[in-house]
Order: structure tokens, then C-alpha cells, then sequence
């Protein structure tokens, strides 16, 4: 018998997350883990918890700020969102695809297992500061990240469909009381 989800405990847990990556609970009710590389998965759930995790302090940041260049754009973000499709949008994207670009061999060497790169692992330490922590330390670390992009991009999206339903920005929303659409 196969042992149960620690996340879904009425399922049964994927044969690949055997609990040795960390934050692995099991949870893979569509079973990618079966077809995909379990590292290439934790690179994407990585990258989408860093890039989510920015775009939940940015939205809630243009509330607060915008550049004097910005003062003619919509202040809700997700208006704002079509005005700089036109505009700086064409920018971020040509931006990720060049990172995109740059980091894919890394992350086939990794897959292949041509390279003991681990997943969202870029070697990127400018001050150094990972070299003076124990592994205990580090793996405390990469938890929490984890926890706080997962728990980030339950955030944006709620952010997103609540704009649109409300079409006011979250603080404002917050600030007049108005906590349904």
C-alpha cells in the first residue's frame, strides 16, 4: 500500500516526492512528479514564488508611490496594466527572455545531470552571507521562501480578481470598508 499525502491525507502520495526536497509535503494532485523532473518543477514553483512575491509588494507599493514619469497612468493596478502593455511592458518582456535565455542551459545541466546545481540556485551572493550559515540554517531559509512565494501567489491572485470586481486598489478597499464586491 502506498503511503498517504502529508498535504492531502486522502491520497495517495507520488512515488517522486519522497520528502527529500525541502518543503516537499506531497502535494501533486495532478501527478506532474510522475512525467516531469522533480527538479525542473522546483525551479519553476521557485521562480514563480520569487516573481510572485515582487509583483505582491509592487502592487500594494503603487498605492502608496508612483514615479513623477507614471503620474498620467491609471493608478488601479490592473488598468494600469493595459496602459503599459503599450508601453514598458514590451520592455519586462524582453527582459525575462534575455534571463530566460542566460539561465536555461544552467537549468538543463541540472536536469541532465550534468551539474549539481540545485533548483533556484543561481550562485548569486554578492555579500557572501550564505557561505557563514550551517545546512540547518540554510534549509530553514529555503522554507521559508518557499512558504512565503507559495503563500504569494494565492496572494496576487487574489489581489488581481478582487481589483477587478471592486475596482479599487486593495488598501483603499480596506481603508472604505468595502470587504465584498
Amino acid at each position: 500500500m502506498q503511503a498517504k499525502s502529508k498535504s492531502v491525507p486522502f491520497m495517495d502520495c507520488p512515488k517522486a516526492l519522497d520528502g527529500s526536497m525541502v518543503g516537499d509535503v506531497g502535494f501533486d494532485p495532478l501527478n506532474f512528479s510522475a512525467y516531469l523532473p522533480l527538479s525542473w518543477l522546483r525551479e519553476a514553483e521557485i521562480k514563480h514564488c520569487r516573481l510572485c512575491m515582487l509583483a505582491a509588494l509592487g502592487w500594494l507599493t503603487t498605492e502608496f508611490y508612483t514615479f513623477p514619469f507614471y503620474a498620467n497612468a491609471p493608478k488601479l493596478p490592473t488598468d494600469a496594466h493595459d496602459y503599459f502593455t503599450r508601453t514598458a511592458l514590451a520592455q519586462v518582456l524582453l527582459f525575462v527572455c534575455v534571463w530566460e535565455i542566460l539561465t536555461t542551459p544552467a537549468v538543463i545541466q541540472m536536469v541532465t545531470g550534468k551539474s549539481d546545481r540545485k533548483p533556484g540556485y543561481f550562485g548569486f551572493d554578492p555579500l557572501n552571507l550564505t557561505s557563514k550559515w550551517d545546512p540547518a540554517k540554510f534549509e530553514k531559509y529555503q522554507l521559508s521562501e518557499l512558504k512565503n512565494g507559495r503563500l504569494a501567489m494565492i496572494a496576487i491572485g487574489g489581489l488581481v480578481h478582487q481589483a477587478w470586481l471592486t475596482k479599487m486598489p486593495a488598501i483603499a478597499q480596506i481603508q472604505a470598508g468595502k470587504f465584498f464586491p
